[in-house]
């Protein structure tokens, strides 16, 4: 029989990148991840649900688990099911909090509440998830209905690229909106993985990444 792995992350899919580029640099081949699909954020009723059936698959075949979500807009309904699977999460109320650090992001936040934030992977994604997602590109009358009340369009950078700036000015002039940069680099989220993996036991030499559909 092979070894035990020791340690399993349950990961929103959105953070996917961010945890392997994590897993390398720290050499952690004992971590596992399992990606629900960042879809779910669109309706986050449903996440504390499928969160609980990927921990009650993994009992009996991890020494360890952790949740890479933050509260993700569940109103708390997410840490009443950990809370009853004694698996702990990322703290913060979203992922724009823990990239950013919570006095920094209630800095922004009270600079302008009008922000609209984007990160790498919502960046990347922007076609998809906002102007197709919202309906934006069929009839672009819905965006002043959407982004009329933002002013700003702040992006939280994982990963530092002339591309990917030029990418946000461009999303933020789409929209209509003042473009704002931060650098973020990997936040509470290197932090939290970190402070998790400690605590988990080594008993694997090689790690996978899986998702779900």
């Amino acid at each position: 029989m092979g070894a035990q792995p020791a340690f399993l992350v349950i990961a929103c899919g959105a953070l996917a990148r961010e945890i392997v580029a994590l897993r390398t640099l720290n050499h952690w081949p004992h971590m596992v991840v399992q990606c629900l699909p960042a879809d779910l954020h669109n309706r986050p009723e449903k996440i504390p649900e499928a969160v609980r059936a990927k921990i009650h698959a993994a009992r009996g075949r991890f020494t360890s688990i952790f949740v890479a979500y933050a509260d993700c807009g569940t109103g708390g309904l997410l840490d009443s099911v950990l809370a009853q699977e004694g698996v702990e999460r990322i703290p913060g109320a979203h992922c724009y909090e823990f990239f950013a650090g919570t006095a920094q992001f209630e800095a922004l936040a009270e600079a302008e509440l009008g922000t609209f934030y984007l990160t790498d992977f919502l960046l990347q994604h922007f076609e998809r998830l906002i102007i197709h997602g919202l309906g934006i590109d069929k009839h672009p009358e819905l965006l002043p209905i959407y982004f009329g009340n933002y002013k700003k369009l702040t992006y939280l950078a994982q990963v530092e690229s002339a591309e990917k700036m030029a990418a946000g000015q461009a999303a933020a002039a789409r929209l209509g909106l003042a473009f704002e940069y931060h650098l973020t680099g990997y936040g509470g989220l290197a932090t939290s993985l970190q402070q998790a993996n400690a605590t988990a036991s080594p008993r694997m030499t090689t790690s996978t990444i899986t998702w779900q559909n």
